[in-house]
């Protein structure tokens, strides 16, 4: 093997160990609670030594954004699949469902960021993060625009169409993590299915009333 090979292998193998790394601490933040987890912990479940993680990362806050960054990866490649200015309706469903499919994930990372805004921790990678996010808001909202010029969803600001698919989302997770509503709910999913559905019509322009000033 050529020394340009090796160097690749290794390259890739370090990548592969990385996303590994990621895995394994996001399993061990959604079972134990990110406070309870050591490094050594995430180490053990990788089958590595606790000194490889240093490679990789220099605290458990670079893990916790590389998260969060990956997860906004994911949403950004869930929009590129999907044609924006036609279909409102796979939009709605592919980003409720985006939100709502691992709720245990996606109330973590809403832990996490809070905790690391307010600790003022990693404050460059939370730029990144940040960055990604507002990309991804803004192909929502011309996403949005595009629909309201169209007739299809009620003339009112962008930003409160997107504010409403969030709250639903959010409300949504942590409602199925509720130990005393998921009693009062019943079956999760068919009220996942009803949420859906709801999803899917809020904010269309023949259901909500007159435009509002603004």
């Amino acid at each position: 093997m050529s020394d340009l090979a090796k160097a690749t292998q290794k390259a890739r193998e370090f990548r592969q160990r990385e996303q590994d790394i990621l895995d394994c601490a996001q399993a061990l933040f959604i079972e134990h609670g990110e406070d309870k987890v050591t490094v050594e912990m995430i180490a053990d479940k990788v089958g590595i030594g606790k000194g490889t993680i240093y490679k990789h990362f220099e605290t458990k806050n670079e893990i916790y954004v590389l998260l969060m960054i990956r997860y906004e990866d994911e949403l950004a490649d869930m929009f590129a699949r999907i044609d924006m200015t036609e279909d409102k309706q796979t939009l709605v469903r592919e980003y409720f469902t985006f939100r709502v499919k691992d709720a245990d994930k996606y109330l973590l990372f809403e832990r996490l960021e809070s905790k690391l805004v307010a600790d003022g921790a990693v404050p460059a990678m939370l730029e990144k993060l940040h960055a990604i996010r507002s990309s991804n808001v803004d192909t929502l909202y011309a996403m949005v625009e595009g629909q309201i010029k169209a007739g299809k969803l009620a003339d009112v600001p962008p930003s409160w169409h997107i504010a409403a698919a969030w709250a639903l989302a959010h409300g949504a997770s942590a409602l199925t993590k509720s130990g005393f509503y998921t009693q009062f709910i019943g079956e999760k999913e068919p009220f996942l299915d009803f949420l859906l559905n709801v999803a899917v019509r809020m904010g269309n322009k023949q259901v909500l009333g007159k435009k509002p000033k603004h």
